[in-house]
């Protein structure tokens, strides 16, 4: 009989604590997470009915909304076709795109940070990053990657943050199943390899406007955004977000770590490493079409996750929501904040994110849910 209870109290003990774990944050109840979700839904509809009215060329409100109007319904009116042109192919794509990456970074952000069980860890921290960094370094001194085409630079930037993803992959399951920790490891060694691979191309280029647009790549913008690529990344992002929200329950056992798993009869390992190559995917077509925009995936995932806990099958739609409404209102400032010009998102963003990134780094306790 001792046998049979045992692992029976092991696991209800287990059990106890997942659902002690999944109930951290200031914000509790079914109702509260129902109401705050679609509020901040209503946020996001909001904020690009007003932000698309922000931009370096002053537009009245009203030829705003009649150029959006004909857009919609399909009936231009030529008087207005150079407010048309302003509105429709260059504000509001580059609003939807900033849904997309804004949504995509931010649900990223939070699947690494069960998958590492780190708080402070974001979609760049496994070498995506500096992966994505070599390609473009690539495409642009060394014009590798012409082949395919205007995006040939994106393109590469897609491809050196799954090509650094996947080296991850296998070198942290050298010598044994990947862990946290060699996920750790093998991403840091990763990204210095491919930054000094990086900045060996740059050391022996003297072409000034070729170092010019990698320094402008790297800054990030959403200036790139068109309508068919939104379609892309948007769908890249939709899919990404029905996977992971039904991936809820494994990664609220990751937080337990691979013992509790295993007590529990589930091996986190496989599902970690394809957890891994779905985020590199969603950052690799977030890189494709807005260059590198750091922070959101770190910041992001940990506020949310402070004011509503760890329970992933609510933590998911609050940060993508709230990840897709950051990034349009950086795209705003952005864009306004120097008259004339754009400020490059990433700096915007990297502004925020660092001073947020050294406070967590500087309180004596944190951890998931806020509770250290």
């Amino acid at each position: 009989m001792a046998y049979v209870l045992l692992p029976m109290v092991c696991i209800q003990s287990l059990l106890i604590n997942i659902m002690d774990v999944t109930s951290k944050g200031l914000f509790k109840g079914t109702a509260v997470h129902v109401i705050v979700t679609f509020t901040l839904l209503a946020v996001l509809v909001l904020s690009v009915i007003v932000a698309v009215t922000f931009g370096t060329v002053s537009i009245p409100f009203v030829d705003v909304y009649r150029v959006i109007l004909q857009g919609i319904t399909g009936n231009r009116d030529e008087a207005y076709r150079r407010i048309h042109d302003i509105v429709w192919l260059i504000r509001l794509p580059r609003l939807i795109l900033a849904i997309a990456v804004g949504a995509s970074l931010s649900i990223c952000g939070l699947a690494m940070q069960a998958i590492v069980k780190n708080p402070l860890a974001d979609p760049f921290i496994l070498g995506v990053s500096s992966g994505a960094y070599a390609g473009v370094a690539m495409a642009i001194l060394l014009n590798v990657g012409l082949f395919f085409g205007v995006h040939s630079i994106g393109v590469m930037g897609f491809i050196g943050a799954f090509t650094a993803s996947m080296t991850v992959v296998f070198l942290a399951n050298v010598g044994g199943k990947a862990n946290p920790v060699k996920l750790i490891l093998a991403g840091t060694a990763v990204g210095a390899v491919s930054s000094a691979f990086s900045n060996f191309l740059i050391y022996f280029n003297t072409e000034a406007h070729r170092l010019q647009e990698l320094v402008s790549w790297t800054m990030g913008s959403l200036g790139r955004a068109t309508w068919s690529l939104n379609a892309v990344v948007m769908s890249v992002m939709l899919t990404g977000f029905i996977f992971f929200w039904s991936q809820h329950r494994r990664l609220n056992l990751m937080l337990l770590g691979d013992e509790a798993a295993i007590t529990l009869g589930a091996d986190l390992h496989k599902w970690r490493i394809l957890y891994l190559l779905v985020s590199s995917l969603m950052v690799g077509f977030a890189v494709f079409s807005s260059g590198m925009i750091g922070f959101v995936g770190l910041v992001i995932p940990h506020a949310v996750r402070m004011m509503f806990g760890v329970d992933h099958k609510k933590l998911i739609p609050l940060c993508a929501l709230v990840g897709a409404i950051f990034l349009i209102w950086a795209d705003v400032l952005a864009r306004i904040l120097i008259t004339g010009a754009e400020l490059p998102i990433g700096i915007l963003t990297s502004m925020i994110g660092a001073p947020c990134f050294i406070y967590l780094m500087a309180r004596k306790k944190y951890g998931f849910g806020g509770s250290g």
